[in-house]
């Protein structure tokens, strides 16, 4: 994990560089599997506050880049001398990368759940500082632009 701190490192030049390295990045994995679900999970629970305290996930995610990279530059060479442990590291990356998706998808939703609840407390603040007065047509008018008052939202209640 030393390469995500900033380290440079060299292409694998041996087996056991190479098993290492699938080592490193499995272990990375799982460890950035593990803290992706507790957010997923206090996400679906609206514990939004305590998923964003999350901070182990971005360097997390520096380390599986680090390693990734690493074992790419030397993809050839891993892969003729390891077929197997790099079609097992694959299938891994694949359940992998379908988790992350589920976890966008709990994201994403959040996202719009909330943006959805600030615009209908937004609207709701228009209309009732709206004048309430009729129009040509005997029905009321809608707020204008102007009667649009900022909002602020406070991060912590």
């Amino acid at each position: 994990m030393s390469a995500a701190r900033g380290e440079t490192r060299h292409t694998i030049a041996s087996v056991s560089e190479a098993e290492q390295t699938i080592a490193n990045l499995a272990k990375i994995m799982e460890r950035l599997a593990e803290t992706i679900a507790v957010e997923t999970e206090q996400v679906r629970a609206g514990h939004l506050p305590q998923a964003g305290e999350e901070t182990a996930k971005a360097e997390l995610a520096r380390a599986y880049v680090a390693e990734s990279a690493r074992l790419a530059a030397g993809k050839d060479f891993v892969a003729r001398l390891l077929p197997e442990t790099v079609a097992a590291l694959r299938r891994r990356h694949e359940a992998f990368q379908q988790m992350l998706q589920v976890n966008l998808t709990v994201l994403a939703t959040a996202h719009a759940v909330s943006e959805g609840i600030i615009r209908g407390v937004s609207g709701e603040l228009a209309r009732s500082r709206a004048p309430q007065t009729y129009g040509a047509s005997g029905r009321t008018n809608g707020p204008g632009p102007r009667a649009a008052q900022p909002l602020a939202v406070s991060r912590k209640l």
